[in-house]
Protein backbone atom coordinates (compact mmCIF):
# COMPACT_ATOMS: atom_id res chain seq x y z
CA UNK A 1 0.00 0.00 0.00
CA UNK A 2 1.25 3.34 -0.67
CA UNK A 3 2.04 6.14 1.44
CA UNK A 4 -0.83 8.37 0.52
CA UNK A 5 -3.30 5.60 0.78
CA UNK A 6 -1.86 4.02 4.15
CA UNK A 7 -2.29 7.71 5.70
CA UNK A 8 -5.24 8.96 4.34
CA UNK A 9 -7.27 5.02 5.65
CA UNK A 10 -6.14 6.35 8.96
CA UNK A 11 -7.14 9.90 8.66
CA UNK A 12 -10.28 9.11 6.94
CA UNK A 13 -11.41 7.24 10.31
CA UNK A 14 -9.18 8.79 12.35
CA UNK A 15 -11.57 8.67 16.04
CA UNK A 16 -12.04 5.14 15.44
CA UNK A 17 -8.01 4.66 15.21
CA UNK A 18 -7.60 6.95 18.30
CA UNK A 19 -10.42 4.40 20.01
CA UNK A 20 -8.15 1.75 19.24
CA UNK A 21 -5.14 2.66 20.39
CA UNK A 22 -6.89 3.87 23.45
CA UNK A 23 -8.33 0.33 24.34
CA UNK A 24 -4.79 -1.31 23.62
CA UNK A 25 -3.30 -2.88 27.11
CA UNK A 26 -0.50 -1.37 27.64
CA UNK A 27 -2.21 2.40 26.47
CA UNK A 28 -4.89 2.05 28.72
CA UNK A 29 -2.98 0.76 31.62
CA UNK A 30 -1.01 4.05 31.61
CA UNK A 31 -3.61 6.00 31.22
CA UNK A 32 -5.80 4.83 34.05
CA UNK A 33 -2.75 5.35 36.35
CA UNK A 34 -1.87 8.89 35.15
CA UNK A 35 -5.27 9.83 35.52
CA UNK A 36 -5.81 8.14 39.01
CA UNK A 37 -2.08 9.68 40.44
CA UNK A 38 -1.66 12.51 38.37
CA UNK A 39 -4.25 15.36 40.65
CA UNK A 40 -2.13 14.43 43.45
CA UNK A 41 0.92 16.19 42.16
CA UNK A 42 1.30 20.03 43.88
CA UNK A 43 4.57 21.13 42.42
CA UNK A 44 6.97 21.40 39.57
CA UNK A 45 9.66 19.17 42.23
CA UNK A 46 6.33 16.30 42.74
CA UNK A 47 5.73 16.11 38.96
CA UNK A 48 9.17 15.75 37.23
CA UNK A 49 10.56 13.31 39.84
CA UNK A 50 7.62 11.28 39.34
CA UNK A 51 9.13 9.75 35.99
CA UNK A 52 6.03 7.54 35.69
CA UNK A 53 3.77 10.27 35.68
CA UNK A 54 6.54 12.67 33.75
CA UNK A 55 7.40 10.43 31.32
CA UNK A 56 3.29 10.18 30.36
CA UNK A 57 2.83 13.65 30.02
CA UNK A 58 6.13 14.08 27.95
CA UNK A 59 5.54 11.39 25.18
CA UNK A 60 1.57 13.23 25.21
CA UNK A 61 3.64 16.38 24.29
CA UNK A 62 6.14 15.04 21.95
CA UNK A 63 8.77 15.44 24.57
CA UNK A 64 10.38 11.72 25.10
CA UNK A 65 13.51 12.42 24.10
CA UNK A 66 14.07 15.04 26.86
CA UNK A 67 12.83 13.13 29.62
CA UNK A 68 15.92 12.82 30.91
CA UNK A 69 16.38 16.80 30.98
CA UNK A 70 14.77 17.18 34.30
CA UNK A 71 16.98 20.24 35.30
CA UNK A 72 15.34 21.72 31.80
CA UNK A 73 12.11 21.19 31.71
CA UNK A 74 12.16 22.70 36.13
CA UNK A 75 13.06 25.80 34.53
CA UNK A 76 10.12 25.80 31.68
CA UNK A 77 7.55 24.75 34.14
CA UNK A 78 8.76 27.20 36.87
CA UNK A 79 8.63 30.09 34.64
CA UNK A 80 5.52 29.54 33.24
CA UNK A 81 4.15 31.55 30.31
CA UNK A 82 3.07 34.67 31.13
CA UNK A 83 6.06 36.89 30.67
CA UNK A 84 7.47 37.47 27.02
CA UNK A 85 10.88 36.33 28.78
CA UNK A 86 9.94 33.25 30.26
CA UNK A 87 11.69 30.51 28.96
CA UNK A 88 9.21 28.14 27.55
CA UNK A 89 8.23 31.54 25.26
CA UNK A 90 11.68 31.98 24.48
CA UNK A 91 12.36 28.22 23.09
CA UNK A 92 11.65 28.18 19.11
CA UNK A 93 10.15 24.82 19.83
CA UNK A 94 6.33 25.46 20.24
CA UNK A 95 6.17 22.20 21.92
CA UNK A 96 7.81 23.71 25.38
CA UNK A 97 5.26 26.54 25.46
CA UNK A 98 2.25 23.83 24.87
CA UNK A 99 3.86 21.78 27.67
CA UNK A 100 3.84 24.94 29.88
CA UNK A 101 0.55 26.24 28.81
CA UNK A 102 -1.07 22.95 30.57
CA UNK A 103 0.98 22.53 33.33
CA UNK A 104 1.12 25.92 34.41
CA UNK A 105 2.32 25.85 38.03
CA UNK A 106 3.59 29.32 37.43
CA UNK A 107 -0.14 30.72 37.36
CA UNK A 108 -2.29 28.03 38.76
CA UNK A 109 -0.17 26.56 41.68
CA UNK A 110 -1.79 23.42 43.52
CA UNK A 111 -4.86 23.16 41.14
CA UNK A 112 -2.41 23.15 37.92
CA UNK A 113 -2.91 19.03 37.66
CA UNK A 114 -6.52 18.34 38.22
CA UNK A 115 -7.43 21.53 34.74
CA UNK A 116 -8.74 19.71 31.67
CA UNK A 117 -5.97 20.49 30.47
CA UNK A 118 -3.38 18.20 32.11
CA UNK A 119 -5.86 15.36 32.97
CA UNK A 120 -8.00 14.63 29.76
CA UNK A 121 -6.39 16.94 27.17
CA UNK A 122 -3.04 15.25 27.97
CA UNK A 123 -4.47 11.65 27.82
CA UNK A 124 -5.97 12.46 24.66
CA UNK A 125 -2.46 13.52 23.55
CA UNK A 126 -0.43 10.86 24.82
CA UNK A 127 -2.82 8.51 22.51
CA UNK A 128 -2.58 10.17 19.44
CA UNK A 129 1.41 10.29 20.27
CA UNK A 130 1.30 6.42 20.64
CA UNK A 131 -0.81 6.37 17.41
CA UNK A 132 1.61 7.65 15.30
CA UNK A 133 4.56 5.98 16.97
CA UNK A 134 2.52 2.41 16.17
CA UNK A 135 1.54 3.97 12.37
CA UNK A 136 5.64 4.25 12.50
CA UNK A 137 6.68 0.71 12.87
CA UNK A 138 5.41 0.07 9.70
CA UNK A 139 5.60 3.51 7.59
CA UNK A 140 7.59 6.18 8.59
CA UNK A 141 5.91 8.56 6.31
CA UNK A 142 2.36 8.00 7.78
CA UNK A 143 3.45 8.71 11.15
CA UNK A 144 5.27 11.63 10.06
CA UNK A 145 2.12 12.93 7.60
CA UNK A 146 -0.16 12.28 10.85
CA UNK A 147 2.21 14.47 13.15
CA UNK A 148 2.08 17.21 10.59
CA UNK A 149 -1.42 17.38 10.06
CA UNK A 150 -1.80 17.58 14.10
CA UNK A 151 0.71 20.69 14.63
CA UNK A 152 0.64 21.92 11.77
CA UNK A 153 -1.51 24.83 13.47
CA UNK A 154 0.72 25.00 16.28
CA UNK A 155 4.00 26.44 14.40
CA UNK A 156 3.30 30.06 13.72
CA UNK A 157 7.35 31.35 13.00
CA UNK A 158 9.48 30.02 10.52
CA UNK A 159 11.75 29.28 13.66
CA UNK A 160 9.54 26.75 15.19
CA UNK A 161 9.20 24.91 12.07
CA UNK A 162 13.06 24.73 11.72
CA UNK A 163 13.21 23.85 15.40
CA UNK A 164 10.51 20.49 15.27
CA UNK A 165 12.92 18.19 13.23
CA UNK A 166 9.77 16.19 12.00
CA UNK A 167 7.62 19.26 10.55
CA UNK A 168 10.76 20.26 9.07
CA UNK A 169 11.26 17.17 7.29
CA UNK A 170 8.23 16.86 5.61
CA UNK A 171 8.40 20.24 3.97
CA UNK A 172 12.09 19.09 2.84
CA UNK A 173 10.70 15.52 1.27
CA UNK A 174 7.60 17.49 -0.10
CA UNK A 175 9.36 20.17 -1.79
CA UNK A 176 12.55 18.58 -2.76
CA UNK A 177 14.44 20.87 -0.31
CA UNK A 178 18.23 19.18 0.18
CA UNK A 179 18.66 17.68 3.99
CA UNK A 180 21.98 20.19 3.35
CA UNK A 181 20.13 23.21 3.85
CA UNK A 182 20.75 22.30 7.43
CA UNK A 183 24.39 23.22 7.01
CA UNK A 184 23.19 27.08 6.09
CA UNK A 185 23.20 29.77 8.64
CA UNK A 186 19.93 30.10 10.48
CA UNK A 187 18.73 33.49 8.53
CA UNK A 188 19.47 31.49 4.70
CA UNK A 189 17.23 28.23 6.32
CA UNK A 190 14.44 30.58 6.92
CA UNK A 191 14.44 32.81 3.90
CA UNK A 192 14.22 29.48 1.76
CA UNK A 193 11.98 27.59 4.17
CA UNK A 194 9.53 30.93 4.03
CA UNK A 195 9.81 31.17 0.24
CA UNK A 196 8.60 27.79 -0.53
CA UNK A 197 6.07 27.41 2.78
CA UNK A 198 4.72 30.75 3.76
CA UNK A 199 3.70 29.85 7.56
CA UNK A 200 -0.10 31.64 7.07
CA UNK A 201 -0.31 28.16 5.39
CA UNK A 202 0.00 25.93 7.76
CA UNK A 203 -2.68 27.86 9.67
CA UNK A 204 -5.20 26.71 6.92
CA UNK A 205 -6.59 23.04 6.74
CA UNK A 206 -6.54 22.72 3.13
CA UNK A 207 -3.44 23.82 2.16
CA UNK A 208 -1.95 21.40 5.00
CA UNK A 209 -3.73 18.84 3.00
CA UNK A 210 -1.88 19.63 0.38
CA UNK A 211 1.09 20.05 1.73
CA UNK A 212 0.64 16.55 3.04
CA UNK A 213 -0.37 15.07 -0.21
CA UNK A 214 3.09 15.95 -1.83
CA UNK A 215 4.89 15.03 1.00
CA UNK A 216 3.58 11.31 0.91
CA UNK A 217 3.72 11.18 -2.74
CA UNK A 218 7.19 11.94 -3.03
CA UNK A 219 8.42 9.83 0.44
CA UNK A 220 7.22 6.97 -1.89
CA UNK A 221 9.66 8.13 -4.48
CA UNK A 222 12.27 8.70 -1.91
CA UNK A 223 12.43 5.57 -0.50
CA UNK A 224 12.09 4.01 -3.62
CA UNK A 225 14.38 5.92 -5.02
CA UNK A 226 17.17 5.30 -2.40
CA UNK A 227 16.43 1.66 -2.13
CA UNK A 228 16.95 1.19 -6.18
CA UNK A 229 20.18 3.13 -5.84
CA UNK A 230 21.55 0.51 -3.02
CA UNK A 231 20.20 -2.22 -5.02
CA UNK A 232 21.51 -1.48 -8.40
CA UNK A 233 24.53 0.51 -7.86
CA UNK A 234 27.74 -0.73 -9.79
CA UNK A 235 29.23 -3.89 -7.66
CA UNK A 236 32.42 -4.12 -9.53
CA UNK A 237 34.04 -1.91 -6.57
CA UNK A 238 31.31 -2.82 -3.95
CA UNK A 239 32.55 0.02 -1.59
CA UNK A 240 32.93 2.94 -4.26
CA UNK A 241 29.07 1.91 -5.24
CA UNK A 242 27.27 1.62 -1.90
CA UNK A 243 28.90 5.21 -0.61
CA UNK A 244 27.95 6.55 -4.05
CA UNK A 245 24.25 5.34 -3.93
CA UNK A 246 24.26 6.31 0.40
CA UNK A 247 25.29 9.93 -1.27
CA UNK A 248 22.39 9.97 -3.75
CA UNK A 249 24.49 10.13 -7.23
CA UNK A 250 22.38 8.78 -9.81
CA UNK A 251 19.25 9.77 -8.25
CA UNK A 252 16.82 11.72 -10.27
CA UNK A 253 14.62 15.05 -9.31
CA UNK A 254 10.79 15.55 -9.09
CA UNK A 255 9.95 17.45 -12.10
CA UNK A 256 8.24 20.21 -9.55
CA UNK A 257 11.21 19.70 -6.90
CA UNK A 258 12.58 23.18 -5.72
CA UNK A 259 15.77 21.68 -6.46
CA UNK A 260 15.11 22.05 -10.17
CA UNK A 261 15.64 25.60 -9.46
CA UNK A 262 19.47 24.95 -9.31
CA UNK A 263 21.46 23.05 -11.53
CA UNK A 264 21.92 19.84 -12.46
CA UNK A 265 25.04 19.34 -10.09
CA UNK A 266 23.36 21.00 -7.26
CA UNK A 267 20.79 18.60 -7.39
CA UNK A 268 22.55 15.89 -6.90
CA UNK A 269 25.07 16.78 -4.57
CA UNK A 270 23.13 19.48 -2.10
CA UNK A 271 22.35 23.04 -2.60
CA UNK A 272 25.58 25.70 -1.90
CA UNK A 273 25.35 28.19 0.29
CA UNK A 274 25.85 30.41 -2.44
CA UNK A 275 23.17 29.07 -4.51
CA UNK A 276 20.58 29.49 -0.93
CA UNK A 277 21.54 32.84 -0.28
CA UNK A 278 21.04 33.78 -3.99
CA UNK A 279 17.63 32.33 -4.05
CA UNK A 280 17.20 34.23 -0.33
CA UNK A 281 18.33 37.13 -2.35
CA UNK A 282 20.58 37.58 0.31
CA UNK A 283 24.01 37.18 -1.52
CA UNK A 284 26.33 39.60 -1.16
CA UNK A 285 26.41 42.11 -3.95
CA UNK A 286 23.02 40.26 -4.96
Amino acid sequence: MSTTAAYLAVANNLSRQQAATASQGDVKNATDYYLANIGKVQTVGQFVNNYQLFSYAMKAFGLSDMTYAKGLMTKVLNGGVTSSSALANTLSDPRYKAFATAFNFAANGTSTTTSTAATTGTTAKYVEQTLEDNQGKTNQGVSNALYFSRHASSITSVYGLLADSTMLSVVETAYGISSTLGQSDIDTQAAVLTRVVPIADLQDESKVAKIISRYTAQYDVSTSASATNVLLADTSDATTSILDAANGIGSTVAADSVLNLFDTTAAQSGVSSNLLLSLAKLHKGG
